[in-house]
């Protein structure tokens, strides 16, 4: 919580109720006595996270994520819900950094560019 501005810090301290964490450490707040709005109303509790680290948003998962945005009201079981034999473990975005995605004939990466074989025609001024 170093790095959480002093505002943040008082905030979670009078008014929040500690959730859960995650796999990364980011610790994740509600409103003291859970949701204190009525159930017919637009409104709904205050749901915050108190990132370990960067605040990088691409950082929660995608279980979490739902719980943030009030997609769902179950908060994710400890250790995240089971994964699909298909599904890779979260990553946050990692453009900008070395790990980030380039393709094959980027100005950013060695090689050359694959040619296309189609039938298109690139327009030459005339």
């Amino acid at each position: 919580m170093a790095g959480t501005p002093l505002g943040t810090r008082l905030f979670t301290w009078l008014k929040g109720e500690l959730v859960g964490q995650d796999g990364q450490g980011n610790k994740f707040y509600r409103t003291k006595g859970g949701s204190e709005v009525h159930k017919d109303s637009l409104r709904n509790e205050r749901r915050w996270v108190i990132y370990n680290g960067e605040a990088e948003a691409s950082r929660v998962s995608a279980d979490w994520h739902a719980w943030l945005h009030h997609t769902t009201n179950e908060r994710p079981p400890e250790g995240g819900y089971p994964k699909h034999l298909w599904q890779l473990e979260h990553k946050a975005n990692q453009t900008g950094t070395a790990d980030a995605y380039r393709p094959a004939g980027s100005s950013l990466k060695t090689g050359q560019r694959p040619r296309v074989s189609s039938d298109y025609d690139a327009w030459q001024p005339e």
